[in-house]
């Protein structure tokens, strides 16, 4: 894939983008892991492509235990050992800021946890990928298959942007992935414990609050 037929990315099912995503990063192809359900998809296809493609994390350390189930389940099934970046531990977090900097300033607990921890995980590769789609929330509405990402000075690649909830569905029973058990209890979005409830699309993501996104994705 050629920087000029970048355009034509939006014409490309999700494999075929991963096919080229191989072919022009790896190894400098990092795929994101929240262990949410596009996670799972995403892996598993991609693995189909590239058996040593490079996977990582970033683990906040309030992360549910089905999350960390999912999380083993996965490295289990494919053989794979998922990177970790994480940010200030939750001891030093709690002497600087004190207890339940989540609830007193949501934005300052994402940027420690998720945005200073991306930023090191990004810092030596030239693209990485996550599971965004467009169907989650009107935010996400205009996810392109692949930009070039101004904050972090790489490409950014959402192979399942066009994928519906169903989409994810089928191919996750069709190939019987593992998956986050907290779909399954009406979580559509999963993150930390302290900020997530049940809920549609984002809904149950900093519920009662005006946040919408932890900042990683602009």
């Amino acid at each position: 894939m050629t920087l000029a037929a970048t355009h034509e990315v939006e014409r490309l099912g999700a494999e075929e983008l991963l096919e080229q995503l191989v072919e022009r990063f790896h190894p400098r192809l990092y795929v994101a892991c929240s262990f949410q359900k596009e996670a799972s998809v995403i892996m598993d296809m991609l693995l189909r492509i590239e058996p040593s493609a490079r996977f990582f994390t970033l683990d906040t350390g309030l992360l549910f235990p089905e999350t960390y189930a999912t999380w083993r389940a996965l490295e289990e099934r494919y053989g794979v050992k998922i990177d970790v970046y994480q940010g200030m531990s939750l001891a030093r977090q709690r002497s600087l800021h004190g207890d339940a900097l989540w609830a007193r300033d949501p934005d300052a607990c994402c940027g420690i946890r998720k945005v200073a921890p991306l930023k090191e995980a990004l810092a030596d590769v030239d693209c990485w990928i996550s599971g965004l789609r467009r169907e989650q929330s009107p935010l996400r509405a205009d996810t392109p298959k692949l930009h070039w990402d101004d904050r972090h000075g790489l490409y950014k690649a959402n192979p399942l942007a066009d994928w519906s909830e169903r989409d994810v569905w089928n191919y996750i029973f069709k190939h019987d992935i593992p998956y986050n058990a907290l779909h399954d209890r009406g979580y559509e979005s999963i993150g930390c414990t302290h900020c997530t409830v049940p809920g549609s699309g984002r809904d149950g993501r900093w519920a009662g609050t005006e946040k919408t996104e932890c900042g990683l994705h602009g």
